[in-house]
């Protein structure tokens, strides 16, 4: 089964699909498979507008995308889990314990990823590497405010504020994508 990174946020109409499709343009030569899904989405509901209008710009079509709804398997097969939130994080945990020490939330894992120091000699397994990395740069860093860890949810708000909220998501992945690259 390839590696595997899922992005959770609440509906899976914003956040989550942003991330989905920036981190398949960041990932584009990495042998790992990107995945959404929201802790309180209805299936099958498009793209929030904006959402989609970020995912054309990262050249996606994101025309066929449909939300989905949390599953406990998605959490298991899973090889990184990413979420919006803290609350999102505890939800995943929840559901599926098993994944605890690979559930993180995007900006959390973000500041761990950049902190890290570059995996070596991993290049059969270069996602699970740059989690172990990003794991031990836990013990290295301060701990950060609690809601430095929340992506702010762009929804209510301007296409602006779509694309702010899609820069903080890209910023969060540009780590892992390099911690990636640095092991394989």
């Amino acid at each position: 089964m390839p590696d595997r990174v899922l992005f959770v946020c609440h509906a899976n109409l914003c956040r989550s699909p942003m991330a989905e499709y920036l981190a398949r343009r960041l990932l584009t030569d990495r042998p790992v498979e990107v995945a959404s899904a929201g802790t309180d989405a209805i299936d099958g509901l498009a793209m929030h507008p904006y959402a989609m209008e970020v995912a054309t710009e990262s050249g996606a079509d994101p025309a066929a995308f449909r939300t989905r709804v949390l599953r406990p398997e998605y959490l298991v097969d899973a090889t990184l889990v990413l979420t919006a939130t803290r609350r999102q994080r505890s939800v995943c945990t929840a559901l599926a314990p098993g994944a605890l020490h690979r559930t993180f939330t995007l900006r959390q894992f973000g500041r761990l990823a950049a902190a890290a120091e570059p995996p070596a000699g991993s290049a059969d397994d270069p996602l699970r590497a740059a989690i172990a990395a990003a794991a031990q740069a836990r013990g290295r860093l301060q701990p950060a405010a609690p809601d430095a860890d929340d992506l702010r949810d762009p929804i209510g708000g301007t296409a602006a504020d779509f694309r702010l909220c899609a820069e903080e998501i890209e910023r969060s992945l540009r780590p892992l994508a390099a911690l990636i690259g640095a092991a394989g």
